[in-house]
């Protein structure tokens, strides 16, 4: 098998001739090997346990910019790949909502707490708010995010790179959007 990707199709077909033993146990067996089937299957069964899984990742992001010892690797791709990982998963849209919005907090609380950064690094909190933001709007979760989203904005007014301006001027687009109307 060099090279051949398995189309939906095929796995479909394969897996109708599976007896239903076959099919739990190729289950269990993913359970016990991926962690993100573990998530997935934790969220489906116990949706009132998601907030214990979004706190998993975001002990993920956390870890990027402060961790338990020594200082941040702020390898940003492993952080937005807990996001990216935990969108698969998620039941819960102010769950993923809190996930992202997390994200930028450490950020700017990174840039407070050791100063500015390359432009990449605010180039990706800007889009990762951005994002978020659009999300609450979609969803209508402004009430139960505009505050913290408020509080992102002014916390990055030392920040460089236009940082700053760029949230204060995505939060004013969608909060209050006849200001840019």
């Amino acid at each position: 098998m060099a090279n051949n990707k398995i189309k939906l199709g095929y796995l479909k077909q394969h897996l109708k001739q599976l007896s239903k033993d076959e099919l739990i146990n190729d289950i269990v067996e993913l359970h016990g090997k991926i962690d993100l089937v573990k998530d997935y299957y934790q969220t489906k069964l116990f949706p009132e346990d998601e907030s214990k899984v979004v706190e998993k990742y975001k002990v993920v992001v956390k870890n990027e910019f402060f961790p338990t010892r020594g200082f941040g690797k702020l390898r940003l791709s492993e952080a937005k790949k807990a996001i990216s990982d935990y969108k698969k998963i998620c039941r819960n849209q102010a769950s993923l909502v809190d996930l992202m919005l997390f994200y930028v907090e450490m950020g700017v609380k990174f840039i407070n707490s050791y100063g500015d950064i390359k432009e990449s690094f605010y180039s990706s909190g800007e889009t990762m708010y951005e994002e978020a933001v659009k999300l609450i709007v979609e969803n209508k979760m402004q009430e139960m995010f505009e505050e913290r989203c408020r509080r992102i904005v002014n916390g990055s007014s030392d920040a460089g790179y236009g940082f700053h301006d760029q949230l204060r001027y995505i939060y004013r687009s969608y909060f209050s959007p006849q200001t840019h109307a």
